[in-house]
Order: structure tokens, then C-alpha cells, then sequence
């Protein structure tokens, strides 16, 4: 196969966090006013079909999937405010000027316990000079427009009243982790082409609020996930540097602390391939494959956590794709053991047109599939062998089982009858005219009759890496021919039943069928 032109773009990352404060203490939480789940920001790392550029991600789609996110205090209900609150039943209220002027006046006066604090003088010195300072480069940020400067004003204000619970309990590490995340929103509000403040600073003092809650706390995952992205971001502004390389290290050493502390979290591990896949760029040739594949598995994961998690669907199709061109590009023999670089090219279309399916409209997905269609077996998806009992026959023994070609598409798993190996012409119907004669001595899975699709390892099954698919009729059992292989057909099974699923098979068949 001839190596393919070049496309830039960007790859996409996981959900990023909204900071927006509530009334409720001095130290109370910053609150996104959406339902409560855990705190999450995106990294905004890059990925590449062809060389790197800069380009934005399609709005609609950021604010569609934009986590809902709330963090916390623990001295929040130490200290109720007296700032008026709604509640659930109250959007209607209106409340009087008494309470909002004392609401408004409980905010901004010095706290009066301060004088009881259990900390000594010099240490709560120590804190406000180190707060002062932070204070002073979130003060210096100004939005690039109106509703930047709003957020900003709003960023600034919180970033108060954790300098004040700081203060008063050094050791709240709740108050430290949002005011990192204060610090790490003011960094992003600050205009591309502005010096002062640097990003840079704001960047590094929110790692340093992290670092502090994370001793304070270690099994704190949500600090350890932002912090990886904060050193990302500090990284990115680094190019392919030996400092970038220590930064980017660094940070996929928190990705792993996050996931090990919540492994329940397929954006965690978007992210930590992402800033593998950016390590690979830079350390030694002979470091870079062994980062690679760690990366994929990692995006791998994350799709197995969640099966329509198109961003990592489609960086797992961009990394599979840079690995296809740096073995074509070093040349030399492959192994039986390795995969070809056209059977790399052809994995990575798949899960490009995978996340195509998923989201449409996205453009960057579309861009992407337009250089990679051609690359698909098509009229299919994936075609490929696997080992297979005779029909009607899950048990047979094992020197009755043959290596046999298989084909899928949007509709259907379908077994090649014997003896014809080559690909199957299509009826006018859309279905192949041998597999409408071999229904009754082939193996055919319908995708809408599956329930599930898993890997096996059964005594019953011949040597190999075994594959089963569960479906309304029965099971089916499959050797595929290393687990390699297999993983490439559990994904590839599980995307298309998910696309099914998600009412989308007419994208994946007008992208196979054209």
C-alpha cells in the first residue's frame, strides 16, 4: 500500500471542568450548578494522521459533552454561611435587601474565629505570603472578552475565599484542590498572546496546590487527574524539549496514580494514552514502540469501560495509524509475530469510521475518514480469520475445527464458505449471494441478535486465543489466531453492536457501502 497523504488535526480529548462558586462559606466549594458527579478537566493534547497543527474542536460538540462537576470543602458545613441559598422547592423565591446585604457582607469581611486558629502565627504568615502570591497572578488575568472577564471576576472571587479558609486550616485540602482548579481555569483564561501573567506561573502554582492536597490526602484521584493535566498543558507549551519529555513523564506517572485510586474512569485513561502518545514524540527511536503500544492499551481500555467513548475510539484509530507509517517508514522484514503495516492502516480505519458513526456531524472525524475509508476492506468492515467448528457443532473435537475467512459489516458476522476465500460479491439486496445460499452451512451472527462479546479460554476450545458471542439464539465459539488478533475482533464486534445500538448502522453502512 502506498503511504498515505498527510492530514492534520487534532485529537480529541476527554470532558473538561466548569468552575462557577456557590454562596455557601468562606471556604465552601466551587460548584458547577449542574448534577453532582466527579470533577473532571481535558487534557488538550494533540494527535496527528500527518503532521502536527493547531485547530479547535467543533464548540457544539465540547459544550454537548462538557462532565457535570462538583468539588467540595471539608469545612463547608463547619461554617455555614448565612448567604441566602435556594433550595430545590425555591426557584421562585425572591429575597429581601436584608439578606442579600448580609450575605454580601459575610463574604467580603475578615473572618472572625481567625484569631482562635490552632495554627501558629509564623505558619499562617507563611500561608498568606505564599496566597498573596497567588492571588496576585490570578488578579492580573483579564479575559479576552466580555464573558471571559465575567468568568475571571467569578474565578477571582473564589480564589478568595479559599485564600481565606487556606489561611485559617492550612491542612484543608479540599480548599487547596479547588483552589488548584481556580488557578488552573485562570490559566486558561488568559489570552494566547499575553505575557503577563504567564500561564506558565499559573500553571505551576495550581501544581503546587495539588501536590499540597495530595499529601494532605492521598487518595484524593480527582487532584491527581487535574494535576496530570496542568503539567500537560505546561508541557504542550514546551515543544519536544527534555524538559517537555520530564514534564510528560510526570504526568503520565499521575494518570496512573488516578486510575489506580478510581479505575472506573475511561477519561483518565484517554487522557494517560494521550500523554503517552505525546512521550512517544519525543524520547529515543529504540523507547518510542514500547511507549506506543502502552498508549494503545490504554485507549483500549478506556473503550472497554465505555464502548461508545468516541474520543478514545478515534485517538486509538490515530495512534494505530502513526505506528502503521513509523513501520512503513524504518522498513525491514515483519515478523510472523508483528502486524503488517496495512493491517495497521486497516485497523486504524476502523475505528475511525467507528467514531465517525458515533458522531457524524463532528468534522474532525470526518476529515479523518476521508483518508482512511479507502483503507477499509470494503464493501466490509473487517475481514479476517479465525477457527471454527462445523455448523450446528460448538463441541466438536478440535481436529474438526478449520481456519476459516470471516467477514463484517454493519449488518451481520458471516463465515466464508470453504473453498471460496476470496471477498464475497454483493446481491443488489446488499446481502452476498453466497452467504444467501450457505446460510444453512455457514456460521452467520446477526448483529442485532447479539447479547454479548467476550474473550474465552475453555479446554473444549482448540489452542488459541477463544472468542465467544453470546447471542438470542444460542452461543457461538471462535479461536482467533493470537490475542492480538482477538483484541481486534472483540472491539471491532463490540463498536459495531454499539453503533446498532445507538441507532447509527445506516452512517457505518453508508461508510462501508458508499
Amino acid at each position: 500500500m502506498p503511504e498515505p497523504e498527510s492530514l492534520n488535526h487534532e485529537a480529541v480529548p476527554a470532558e473538561k471542568t466548569e468552575v462557577v462558586p456557590e454562596s455557601r462559606s468562606a471556604s465552601g466549594p466551587v460548584s458547577n450548578p449542574q448534577p453532582k458527579t466527579e470533577p473532571v478537566r481535558t487534557e488538550q493534547a494533540q494527535t496527528q494522521l500527518g503532521p502536527k497543527s493547531e485547530s479547535k474542536a467543533d464548540p457544539a460538540e465540547k459544550d454537548a459533552d462538557l462532565r457535570k462537576t462538583t468539588v467540595r470543602s471539608n469545612e463547608a458545613n463547619a461554617n455555614p454561611s448565612p448567604t441566602p441559598q435556594l433550595r430545590k422547592d425555591e426557584g421562585s423565591r425572591t429575597f429581601t435587601m436584608r439578606e442579600l446585604l448580609n450575605g454580601l457582607k459575610n463574604d467580603s469581611e475578615p473572618e472572625k474565629e481567625d484569631a482562635n486558629s490552632p495554627y501558629s502565627p509564623e505558619r499562617q504568615q507563611q500561608h498568606a505570603e505564599q496566597n498573596n502570591a497567588a492571588m496576585d497572578l490570578i488578579n492580573s488575568v483579564v479575559g479576552v472578552d466580555d464573558e471571559g472577564r465575567s468568568r475571571q471576576r467569578i474565578l477571582t472571587f473564589a480564589a478568595r475565599r479559599y485564600a481565606t479558609a487556606i489561611e485559617r486550616n492550612p491542612e484543608d485540602y479540599d480548599a487547596l484542590y479547588n483552589w488548584a482548579l481556580v488557578l488552573q481555569e485562570s490559566a486558561d483564561n488568559v489570552s494566547p498572546d499575553s505575557t503577563s501573567p504567564s500561564k506558565d506561573a499559573l500553571l505551576e502554582e495550581a501544581c503546587k496546590k495539588y501536590d499540597e492536597a495530595t499529601l494532605l490526602c492521598p487518595t484524593l484521584h480527582d487532584a491527581f487527574y487535574n494535576w496530570a493535566i496542568a503539567i500537560s498543558d505546561r508541557a504542550k507549551m514546551r515543544g519536544r524539549t527534555k524538559e517537555a519529555e520530564e514534564l510528560w513523564k510526570q504526568a503520565t506517572r499521575n494518570y496512573e496514580k488516578a486510575v489506580q485510586l478510581n479505575w472506573n474512569s475511561p477519561q483518565a485513561l484517554n487522557n494517560w494514552g494521550l500523554a503517552l502518545q505525546e512521550l512517544s514524540a519525543i524520547v529515543p527511536a529504540r523507547e518510542k514502540q514500547k511507549i506506543v503500544r502502552t498508549a494503545i492499551s490504554k485507549f483500549r481500555a478506556a473503550i472497554q469501560l465505555q464502548f461508545d467513548f468516541h474520543r478514545a475510539i478515534y485517538n486509538l484509530g490515530t495512534v494505530l495509524y502513526g505506528l502503521a507509517e513509523d513501520t512503513l517508514r524504518t522498513g525491514g522484514s515483519v515478523s510472523a509475530q508483528e502486524v503488517s503495516p496495512n493491517e495497521l492502516y486497516s485497523q486504524s480505519a476502523i475505528y475511525i469510521a467507528a467514531a465517525h458513526a458515533l458522531k457524524p456531524n463532528y468534522s474532525v472525524y470526518s476529515s479523518a475518514l476521508r483518508l482512511v475509508r479507502s483503507m477499509l476492506p470494503l464493501p466490509h468492515l473487517k475481514v479476517g480469520y479465525l477457527t471454527a467448528p462445523p455448523v450446528g457443532s460448538t463441541i466438536a473435537p478440535h481436529n474438526d475445527w478449520k481456519r476459516s475467512e470471516f467477514l463484517l459489516d454493519h449488518e451481520k458476522l458471516q463465515q466464508v464458505p470453504r473453498g471460496d476465500h476470496k471477498q464475497v460479491p454483493q446481491s443488489l439486496s446488499g446481502r452476498s449471494v453466497d452467504a444467501v445460499n450457505a446460510d444453512k452451512k455457514t456460521i452467520k451472527v446477526d448483529i442485532a441478535d447479539i447479547i454479548s462479546v467476550s474473550a474465552c479460554a475453555d479446554l473444549t476450545l482448540p489452542p488459541g486465543a477463544g472468542l465467544c458471542i453470546d447471542t438470542s439464539h444460542g452461543s457461538f465459539y471462535l479461536v482467533a489466531d493470537s490475542w492480538e488478533s482477538l483484541d481486534g475482533w472483540l472491539d471491532a464486534l463490540r463498536l459495531v453492536y454499539t453503533i446498532y445500538v445507538r441507532g447509527k448502522s445506516d452512517v457505518l453502512a453508508g461508510i462501508i457501502t458508499g
